[in-house]
């Protein structure tokens, strides 16, 4: 990088910077050319020297690297805050992840969606893998799961929401993972407010293992579970006594209220191992939910369930109805008793009506609305 310009200078009189940090007041410049696009100085510093040690603070490279690659080696290196990674806390088994939320990441209430704050899970959980040193392919496979041809994929999320953030908010995203019986993994998360530290959301999940060829199902192989024994930890983000642990009703034509008809993946919906990212379908069930719902209540709980992968070629149907009315109103009171609304959602093929994903979704009245 070039150094910082040695004066101050007025707008007028600034020449064309293509692109560039400013810290302390002095640009950076951002372009070179190599295949590191540019580095964010961890601390301010009017120097602009490139990766270094810069008031006993690093500048770290935004590439798509490994710690090794960027000269990482010590505990306390590692727990630099970096733009594209987090940090290790509790002893190495929790992964933790800042962001701060972009204009294009809300929606018409100002706040970020549900489908964010997953995509915001699915990154932090990602680049746990990774950091661990696990990944070999950049995408959450472990060395032991690529030599076999396996990947992960999502049974069931629960997520649990206090408040959606808005834009220019910096959250905190912290992950773990555990063995979830012989064959799968349950990995979790809590969502701070990155100031107060005030836990704004939690997610529970349950993870399997399918054959990236195939499709099909598969053990969890001895090398695999003693690949990712080390980073096992026995914690729950939700309360044991808040984890959705029932079934989800099927929805039926006869019993569905809100329809909504040629929901198609998109090629931007799909992921590297070439079905939809999970994250998608948490906005398509909210698709055929009424318009007035979605303006005057706040969605403060999501579980899903999937059943079935979806590729690029399906075209969907998403089915809503009020939960009393799918499985009665004297067991309501089951999903939850502090919700105002509960509803019940389904994802399915139009073609044939295969099952894709069953939902459950909670809802509280905006305080604007009270």
């Amino acid at each position: 990088m070039n150094s910082a310009m040695s004066s101050p200078m007025t707008l007028a009189t600034v020449p064309p910077i293509k692109m560039g940090l400013q810290f302390g007041g002095k640009w950076c410049n951002a372009m070179k050319k190599t295949k590191r696009r540019f580095s964010l100085l961890v601390s301010g510093s009017s120097d602009c020297s490139g990766v270094g040690v810069m008031n006993g603070m690093k500048a770290v490279a935004l590439i798509n690297g490994t710690a090794e690659k960027l000269g990482i080696k010590s505990i306390e290196d590692t727990a630099l805050v970096t733009f594209l990674r987090g940090r290790f806390v509790e002893e190495r088994f929790v992964y933790r992840q800042n962001f701060t939320v972009r204009s294009y990441e809300i929606g018409p209430d100002k706040t970020i969606s549900m489908e964010t704050l997953v995509n915001f899970l699915q990154e932090t959980a990602l680049n746990h893998v990774i950091s661990c040193g696990l990944s070999r392919n950049g995408f959450g496979s472990t060395h032991e799961m690529d030599l076999r041809k396996l990947i992960w994929v999502v049974t069931r999320i629960q997520v649990q929401v206090q408040r959606y953030s808005k834009w220019g908010d910096e959250i905190e995203v912290e992950t773990w993972f555990d063995a979830g019986g012989k064959n799968g993994t349950i990995r979790d998360w809590t969502v701070r407010d990155h100031y107060t530290k005030e836990i704004i959301a939690k997610a529970t999940s349950k993870w399997v293992f399918i054959n990236r060829e195939t499709r099909r199902l598969s053990k969890m192989p001895e090398e695999v579970r003693q690949e990712l024994a080390p980073f096992n930890f026995k914690r729950f983000a939700i309360a044991r006594e808040e984890i959705d642990h029932q079934r989800i009703h099927k929805l039926t034509d006869a019993t569905a209220e809100g329809f909504r008809f040629e929901v198609t993946p998109g090629w931007n919906d799909m992921d590297v191992n070439q079905h939809v990212n999970h994250s998608k379908y948490s906005r398509w069930i909210l698709e055929s939910v009424p318009r007035e719902i979605l303006e005057e209540y706040k969605l403060t709980s999501m579980t899903l369930d999937f059943l079935r992968e979806c590729r690029k070629s399906d075209i969907l149907e998403s089915m809503t109805s009020p939960s009393s009315k799918v499985i009665g109103a004297s067991n309501n009171n089951i999903v939850s008793r502090k919700s105002d609304l509960q509803y019940i959602h389904l994802l399915r093929l139009q073609e044939n009506k295969t099952e894709l994903v069953r939902a459950r979704t909670e809802w509280h009245l905006k305080q604007n609305h009270n």
